[in-house]
């Protein structure tokens, strides 16, 4: 009876605990982005609208091949296509901007591909101690950097 009620509140909680690890709507998703993007240069009302239709309509791609994937199809061919649209709504998002926007938009790409506004770290401690500099890097830097003793 002991093995049942524990079988019981194990099934109970794998349930619960996938319920609540949400997937995001690509709507939240889109939203995110662009207020995100809002917080590294300015948008006219416009761009930001522009923007945020494209955006969103990747990320109903992706969510979609999310679904796919998680359902055991194959997805080889949706794989390609969404870079594909990945490609073709950075290079539509690059022609609506202007100017200085273009250096803002590359950088915020960046900081995404990094993984968010992660920054170099330095330590720096005194060298009246004989102690080095340590330098702790991140992100695609960090891994061509080498191994360190």
């Amino acid at each position: 009876m002991k093995h049942y009620g524990l079988l019981l509140l194990l099934f109970l909680g794998i349930t619960f605990g996938a319920a609540a690890q949400k997937m995001p709507t690509a709507t939240e998703l889109a939203t995110k982005n662009i207020d995100a993007l809002s917080k590294k240069m300015t948008l006219n009302p416009t761009q930001r609208n522009i923007i945020y239709n494209y955006t969103l309509d990747l990320y109903k791609a992706q969510l979609a091949l999310s679904k796919k994937q998680q359902a055991g199809l194959p997805i080889e061919d949706d794989v390609a296509r969404i870079y594909r649209l990945q490609n073709e709504t950075t290079t539509s998002i690059k022609n609506i901007l202007k100017g200085e926007q273009l250096a803002q938009y590359d950088e915020f790409m960046e900081e995404q591909m990094r993984g968010g506004d992660k920054k170099k770290k330095k330590s720096k401690r005194s060298k009246a101690d004989g102690d080095t500099e340590e330098e702790v890097v991140t992100g695609i830097s960090g891994l061509k950097s080498g191994a360190r003793p």
